[in-house]
């Protein structure tokens, strides 16, 4: 197994245990800024499909938070906006929310909310029962979370995955995207029941706009909020090796570094172990959003591959943030990202 599928198995596997820890622990982690520091809020009630009750830790002074709710698994990112909250002189808060009509009978929901000057955080609640004590919200007995295994590959064809620990008795939607989406928003390629819940076999038809990309992001999500994710190599394959390497030998997997900001106007980056001959897709978003369908603001060819220094311009919609999220993609898959404080330095 390449380098680089062992990475991203790992930045994975990281992703899933994010998960399983959400329930206990704040999950907002800004690089940046010091861990004293750092915004969290937990949920202190829930009146299920009307209001939830949340309260603040370390919020930063006189910031004006618009607070957003969405499924569970989106991190609240582009969801309903539910109000907004003045962090006043920072520190401890406590604020009440409605629960939008399009997420009322979700079992778990997504909360968040972002400042002004690009400070976040967000975490989850069950819409089941008001308080801190909640019941799953599938019968009683489970616990856990799904997963699912890539077990082979047809290329541009099919796709055959394992299921494990499924809940019971509910439709699982399966998606698929590139590479680094998570396969949120992609194309529906099948849903099925999970009857008694437990382990499944299941073979999926790959779309025809994903047809040619070199990786490929599968998603499964049910209606009450479970979902697991993961993603192949869209090559011929017995599901644990590429029948094809990565191009021109190429192994690890592409980071960059900011040199340079000149406030609202560009960044400067350098870019380290670039894969060859490829086209990479840049992006800027909001800070907290990896870049992900951020504004396209250049294309660059790797041409040999390794480290290259490139300046891009902020676009008009991210000027006056404190802090932006910038993002590399590849047409083969790869894919890198960072963020930096749009102030001018050095």
């Amino acid at each position: 197994m390449s380098r680089f599928r062992i990475s991203m198995s790992l930045r994975l596997l990281f992703a899933v245990v994010m998960v399983v820890l959400s329930a206990a622990l704040p999950l907002p982690v800004q690089a940046g800024v010091a861990a004293g520091s750092i915004p969290t809020f937990s949920i202190v009630t829930v009146v299920p499909n009307q209001t939830v009750t949340i309260q603040t830790a370390n919020f930063p002074p006189n910031q004006t938070f618009t607070v957003r709710m969405g499924d569970y698994g989106t991190y609240g990112i582009g969801g309903y906006v539910v109000g907004s909250l003045s962090s006043g002189a920072g520190g401890t808060l406590q604020a009440t929310f409605s629960i939008p009509a399009a997420l009322k009978d979700k079992a778990m929901i997504a909360i968040r909310a972002d400042g002004n000057l690009g400070y976040y955080a967000y975490n989850w609640f069950y819409n089941t029962a008001p308080g801190g004590t909640v019941t799953p919200p599938v019968n009683t007995g489970y616990s856990g979370y799904p997963t699912f295994n890539i077990l082979s590959v047809v290329r541009d064809d099919k796709v055959t995955v394992k299921a494990y620990n499924l809940p019971p008795n509910q439709t699982f939607t399966v998606r698929m995207g590139a590479y680094g989406s998570y396969g949120k928003g992609g194309p529906v390629v099948g849903t099925f029941d999970s009857g008694s819940g437990g382990n499944q076999e299941q073979t999926y038809a790959i779309p025809d706009g994903l047809k040619g990309s070199y990786q490929i992001a599968m998603r499964m999500d049910s209606p009450l909020g479970y979902y697991a994710f993961n993603w192949f190599y869209n090559q011929t394959t017995d599901g644990t090796t590429p029948v094809v390497p990565p191009p021109s030998g190429y192994q690890g997997y592409p980071t960059f570094s900011i040199l340079a900001v000149t406030r609202d106007a560009t960044v400067t980056i350098q870019t380290k172990n670039l894969p060859p001959n490829q086209t990479f897709t840049v992006r800027m978003g909001a800070y907290g959003t990896y870049g992900m369908g951020g504004t396209v603001v250049a294309t660059f060819d790797s041409a040999a591959g390794g480290a290259q220094q490139q300046t891009y311009t902020i676009p008009d919609g991210l000027k006056g943030s404190a802090q932006i999220a910038i993002r590399m993609d590849s047409n083969l898959g790869y894919y890198a990202y960072n963020w930096f404080y749009n102030q001018t330095t050095p």
